[in-house]
């Protein structure tokens, strides 16, 4: 995914709008599997990507599996309105609406790449205490005010993959990242072209204890079953937002047998 590790970084903003990722994805597929079906695997981010990828290439790709992120099908505006009106208009802080002024979380975060990791990994699992990701912050503080910095990274991060994933941070810094969530906009309008319904088999698993439902519903999936008709779904009790990595076995378990069911792999 650009932006991230060592794929491109582009400058524009809009070079990181869902249009292009998708396209991204698309160019992938056609370079490993020229003429086949391609399943398509996302968390978080890429969860919205994937979701994205089957609804507008759906020629494309033939089936799709989320983690964390649930799709309920096109909202009724832009994300960064929803937003607004639910957080920045009533003086309360959204992390998404502190990422939208270009430079500002860059040298917040940049500042100490393993500092902020070790509470990102931390404050929105399931690990989590209550006010660990504190929920009352007002609009126009930092994205690291009010956070638990734990001295320890969690246990069921692969070994060395936290030392990995701060160093390369350091080293690409993370404009490409958070650029991402500056094109809701741009995301919404290229929406509009599709029809929002994924029909192509589906497997979504989410965690009861992930933050990223917040603006949501803790258990999305009956409003799911409206936007994808052939979908099977787990909630993981006590999970956090770091589903696979939290979960690895379960969700291993869960994932496979669907892919066999599914593509016969």
């Amino acid at each position: 995914m650009r932006g991230y590790g060592d794929s491109d970084r582009p400058a524009a903003v809009e070079a990181y709008r869902m249009e292009t990722i998708v396209a991204d994805l698309v160019a992938v597929a056609d370079a490993l599997a020229q003429g086949e079906p391609v399943t398509l695997v996302g968390h978080d981010w890429g969860a919205s990507i994937v979701w994205n990828a089957v609804m507008a290439r759906a020629g494309r790709f033939g089936a799709v599996a989320a983690l964390s992120i649930p799709w309920l099908g096109r909202a009724a505006a832009p994300f960064d309105q929803i937003f607004k009106r639910r957080f920045t208009d009533k003086g309360r802080f959204f992390y998404q609406a502190y990422f939208q002024e270009r430079g500002v979380a860059e040298a917040e975060l940049e500042a100490d790449p393993a500092r902020f990791l070790r509470a990102f990994y931390h404050c929105i699992s399931g690990d989590a205490a209550p006010g660990d990701w504190p929920n009352d912050k007002p609009h126009g503080a930092a994205l690291l005010d009010g956070l638990r910095f734990p001295d320890t990274v969690p246990e069921w991060l692969e070994p060395g993959y936290f030392e990995d994933a701060a160093a390369t941070f350091a080293r690409t810094g993370f404009a490409g990242a958070l650029n991402r969530y500056r094109n809701h906009g741009r995301d919404f309008d290229w929406a509009g072209a599709f029809d929002p319904v994924i029909r192509r088999p589906a497997l979504f698993i989410g965690g009861t204890s992930d933050p990223a439902l917040v603006l949501g519903t803790a258990d999305p999936i009956p409003l799911m079953r409206q936007a994808v008709p052939d979908l099977e779904a787990h909630m993981l009790p006590g999970c956090g937002h770091w589903t696979q990595a939290e979960r690895a076995a379960e969700v291993e378990a869960l994932l496979i047998p669907w892919l066999r069911r599914t593509v016969a792999v």
